[in-house]
């Protein structure tokens, strides 16, 4: 069993339009072709014809049981339409999650602005996810994603289950840090090369997760997410293949952790 908690349908190239279905096809073979049995497909915070809203991925997944949702959120527009829209969306079962991107805006994770979503989060008892560490685009502000700035959040909201994207690369020991103090923080490994790992990367993240693993401890905390397109989810399950970890332990990241943390009903896969 392979869950895989960090994908995309953007167009990240953008030169030409994409159909949504023409998108999500891709992805759903990908995963055939890789053996990933369940993806969650995360929106982004901005929307435009190479960035389909959340709107649009719940009725576009309509049918397709090894997708689900994670809602996008723009800490600059959303307003009281996307509150209510997201509200029913908990409510139905139709998304798993939030989605926040400091870095790509700027604003800190204990912003007062999102404390709607937040309660809203603990009420659903779904997680946050936070994009954090380096961003795609230069244009981004990593002062802001910083994982340290979780630790506040994590604190002052101990009931929010709160995921700290791509273990916070380059700032792993910082992530480390916050996820072993926390019982309400979790990691996901998505995103650490674009493309296909080299081996030099592979042996320098291979190194730098199982000494997260050594310090933090049994990684009931660590989750398997590739951030597909911009990552090759093939050159992702080599990299899983030179972890040296148990295999009860490489289970817990592959699938358990996700399907707990995310209430993923994997006897329907």
């Amino acid at each position: 069993m392979i869950i895989d908690v960090h994908t995309h349908i953007n167009n990240y190239h953008e030169d030409r339009v994409i159909s949504l279905d023409t998108s999500l096809n891709l992805l759903t073979d990908t995963m055939l072709d890789n053996k990933i049995d369940y993806s969650l497909v995360l929106s982004s915070y901005k929307v435009n014809e190479h960035r389909p809203s959340t709107r649009q991925v719940v009725e576009a997944i309509k049918g397709r049981k090894n997708l689900g949702v994670v809602s996008g959120i723009s800490y600059l527009h959303f307003n009281h339409w996307d509150i209510r829209e997201i509200g029913e969306y908990l409510e139905q079962g139709h998304i798993k999650g939030l989605k926040f991107y400091p870095g790509y805006e700027p604003f800190y994770p204990n912003d007062t602005r999102l404390k709607v979503m937040y309660e809203m989060a603990i009420e659903y008892d779904v997680p946050v996810m936070f994009h954090s560490g380096d961003t795609y685009a230069p244009t981004g502000k990593v002062k802001y994603s910083h994982p340290l700035h979780l630790d506040d959040l994590a604190v002052d909201y101990p009931e929010l289950k709160i995921v700290i994207c791509h273990i916070g690369n380059p700032w792993i020991k910082d992530c480390m840090e916050v996820v072993y103090k926390n019982n309400n923080v979790y990691a996901d490994i998505s995103g650490l090369v674009l493309g296909d790992f080299t081996d030099k990367f592979e042996r320098y993240m291979k190194k730098e997760i199982e000494e997260m693993i050594t310090y933090a401890g049994d990684p009931k905390y660590l989750l398997y997410g590739t951030d597909w397109p911009l990552c090759n989810m093939n050159s992702y399950l080599k990299f899983m293949d030179q972890l040296e970890l148990a295999d009860d332990k490489k289970e817990l990241i592959f699938w358990k952790n996700a399907a707990e943390l995310f209430k993923i009903d994997v006897d329907k896969l």
